[in-house]
């Protein structure tokens, strides 16, 4: 049911030619992090956007609002409610104002999700996201993020997430990115460092053949974190 409403939403978003992208829970997932979501989140270029032009596009997608009075709400809170009709997936698409959106949308890359692709967050704007976001589980994605992708620049995170705070009069923000970034190298460091062995090992004996005995240890070595 998911990857219908997300293929639904990411062909209807694509057809009206706003820049848009993917976040949320899907994005997590489809850029390696293994947990659950029941819905789809996007953001889309809100300078770029008729929203009256956008619900049409939506509702020939099979996507219609689930709250009343829709345009008046995402004129007040720029977010678009809605949700996939013959799945009842609940889609959420923001419409993208700042600075960081902006940078956001520029740099996001085609990603697959089940059998379709869409354009997506980088994981480095994800961590921003979820660390703006603040709950429990936003917390857990983005600690897992930046244990997957050690090449995310954390002084730029720190950035915009200080900006973002700001604005939301929200300071507590950024104690809370601090505190998932202590956690994330952490788990790390516990993960890279080699486990002790405890007592002597024996020396190994020489074959008495000269022939060498063949065996599977050490081959076929598990791929660890596939994606789903």
């Amino acid at each position: 049911m998911l990857e219908r409403a997300f293929s639904a939403l990411a062909g209807a978003l694509g057809r009206t030619g706003v820049p848009f992208m993917v976040i949320g829970g899907v994005a997590v997932i489809a850029h390696g992090v293994k947990r659950l979501t029941t819905d789809v989140d996007a953001v889309v270029q809100g300078g770029a956007v008729d929203v009256p032009a956008l619900l049409r596009a939506l509702a020939r997608a099979g996507i219609a609002s689930r709250i009343e009075h829709v345009e008046r709400f995402a004129r007040e809170n720029l977010v678009l409610l809605m949700r996939h009709v013959e799945t009842g997936v609940e889609l959420d698409v923001s419409l993208g104002f700042t600075r960081f959106e902006l940078e956001a949308l520029a740099s996001r890359k085609l990603v697959r999700f089940g059998r379709a692709r869409a354009p997506m967050a980088r994981p480095e704007d994800l961590v921003i996201f979820k660390a703006l976001a603040g709950r429990p589980k936003d917390i857990d994605d983005a600690t897992a993020l930046l244990i997957l992708y050690r090449d995310i620049d954390v002084a730029r995170v720190r950035e915009r997430v200080a900006e973002l705070a700001m604005l939301a009069e929200a300071p507590e923000l950024i104690d809370g990115l601090e505190a998932v970034i202590a956690r994330a190298g952490s788990l790390r460091r516990s993960r890279t460092v080699p486990a002790k062995r405890s007592g002597r090992s024996k020396p190994r004996k020489k074959a008495a053949s000269s022939t060498p005995r063949k065996t599977k240890r050490g081959l076929g070595a598990r791929k660890r974190g596939a994606r789903r």
